[in-house]
């Protein structure tokens, strides 16, 4: 029998389309809004910065900080965005940032991951965000360079791995990630109007149990994104 888990960290994987919602409005309050109802400790964001121009930050750093308990881990990559490729992780304010790194990965079309190992409470977590490409070749070759990665850290750390990974079948990368992760059971966040489809995933290391887990479907994120959020509850066993 496995030890039973401890100090549980919440945590939250959320694609949230530059902030334009279902009503095609650029509303980044509601973003904010949803990421409250949600009370993570945690959260990766996908297309958090803005396509074109000077892809600023879809959700804006000062209402970050007075709206929510977030700060975002500073990648810094391009002045005013959020973080690499679309891809950001928000933590709470009291959170210490040991270290944190952009993944380069594989691409047909501009991808990225992005890495952070994060204290708190004490326990240090290893978080990896992601949004793989649309193609399925090439979200495998995306898969196994973001399990490299991993693999390659100096130092086992208990890891989480979040994103939307495109993938709507039960093959595919899914297949990938098996061999190294556990997958918690997040049920479907596409489209909010009517979520069928699995694309957003979260994934953790076995010395990580789930403790609980799911999709977030209040109104709110049913108009915020086209995607719902998702998150888990995990600790160390």
């Amino acid at each position: 029998m496995s030890a039973a888990p401890r100090r549980s960290i919440k945590v939250a994987s959320y694609n949230i389309r530059k902030a334009i919602g279902t009503d095609r409005q650029r509303r980044p309050e509601r973003i904010l809004s949803v990421l409250n109802e949600i009370g993570a400790d945690i959260v990766c964001l996908q297309e958090a910065d803005r396509r074109l121009g000077a892809r600023l930050s879809a959700l804006p750093f000062e209402t970050i900080a007075r709206e929510t308990p977030y700060k975002a881990v500073p990648y810094e990559i391009r002045p005013g965005g959020m973080g690499w490729h679309g891809n950001a992780i928000l933590v709470r304010r009291d959170a210490e940032i040991l270290s944190h790194r952009a993944l380069v990965l594989p691409v047909l079309e501009p991808r990225g991951a992005v890495m952070a190992d994060i204290v708190l409470d004490g326990q240090t977590v290893r978080v990896v965000g992601m949004h793989l490409d649309l193609s399925g070749l090439w979200r495998r070759k995306q898969a196994r360079a973001v399990i490299d990665h991993v693999a390659d850290c100096d130092g086992h750390i208990p890891a989480v791995l979040m994103g939307d990974l495109n993938e709507w079948g039960s093959a595919g990368c899914l297949k990938d990630f098996m061999g190294a992760f556990q997958f918690a059971p997040t049920g479907p966040s596409y489209h909010a109007s009517r979520p069928i489809a699995r694309l957003d995933r979260i994934m953790t290391t076995p010395d990580l149990a789930v403790m609980d887990a799911g999709t977030h479907h209040s109104p709110l994120a049913k108009r915020a994104s086209d995607h719902l959020p998702i998150w888990a509850t995990v600790g160390l066993r």
